[in-house]
């Protein structure tokens, strides 16, 4: 296969395709979605919670967290305050630790699950953790596979729902590759890595005026862009272990 970067270590790709190319033959996939799951799911993890990710937001969601005992986070789109807890990583800053919370994502949660199923140790990765996500790749070895989610269209007229590459989790990506210091990078990889050494000299203007960014801050959500825009404060590595994400041990 002339995609599957097979002849390189560390490899990079987009969304649901890139999953289900690299995943085969990987021994550690990392799901970067900046804005916002695995910085959710970072913040979250790192209070002590349990963090269960779903594909949707509906009756399905609340039969899940209803079997595994868990909390339904609330749709941060429909401002729904009935639930403390949503997307918005600012939602989760105080999570009491031992919550179990599911958290649906139809991006970062559907590849996590969909890497799961195909058998590769899955971390979420963002730029608050890194530094520690690369350490943790590194611990395992092997070759890693890191795929960025990125948006959906469905602004502009395009209703089509189809992936639109999301330049935060180029640079979110290319911040963990950075840290892992690649061996054998595939030119994919190599490029995210120099997308990220370009923006991280205001990397929090860069996030703020990126176009996921200017979104959430025109719909009110700027501290939730700043808080994703931290770079390495976090030593959290969610870990996917059978439905939930708990921290990572070696």
């Amino acid at each position: 296969m002339f995609d599957d970067q097979a002849e390189f270590r560390e490899r990079f790709e987009w969304g649901e395709a890139g999953v289900r190319r690299l995943a085969p033959g990987t021994d550690v996939v990392v799901v970067v979605d900046v804005l916002s799951f695995a910085t959710a799911v970072d913040v979250a993890v790192g209070r002590g919670a349990t963090v269960f990710p779903a594909c949707w937001h509906d009756a399905r969601a609340a039969a899940f967290a209803a079997r595994v005992g868990a909390v339904l986070a609330g749709d941060r789109s429909a401002g729904d305050r009935s639930v403390p807890y949503s997307l918005a990583p600012t939602s989760l800053l105080a999570i009491p630790p031992g919550t179990r919370l599911v958290l649906p994502s139809p991006n970062g949660a559907a590849l996590a699950l969909l890497a799961g199923e195909i058998g590769a140790m899955v971390l979420t990765g963002c730029l608050r953790n890194a530094a520690a996500v690369a350490a943790a790749c590194r611990a395992h070895g092997g070759t890693v596979a890191v795929v960025a989610a990125g948006e959906r269209w469905g602004h502009s007229g395009d209703r089509s729902g189809s992936l639109r590459p999301a330049v935060e989790d180029l640079v979110g990506l290319g911040a963990i590759l950075a840290a892992l210091a690649p061996s054998r990078p595939s030119p994919e990889a190599m490029a995210a890595v120099a997308a990220f050494r370009a923006a991280v000299p205001n990397l929090g203007r860069f996030l703020a005026e990126c176009a996921s960014g200017r979104e959430l801050r025109e719909r009110g959500f700027g501290p939730d862009v700043a808080v994703a825009a931290q770079l390495d404060v976090s030593r959290t590595v969610p870990h996917l272990r059978g439905e939930a994400f708990e921290p990572w041990a070696p």
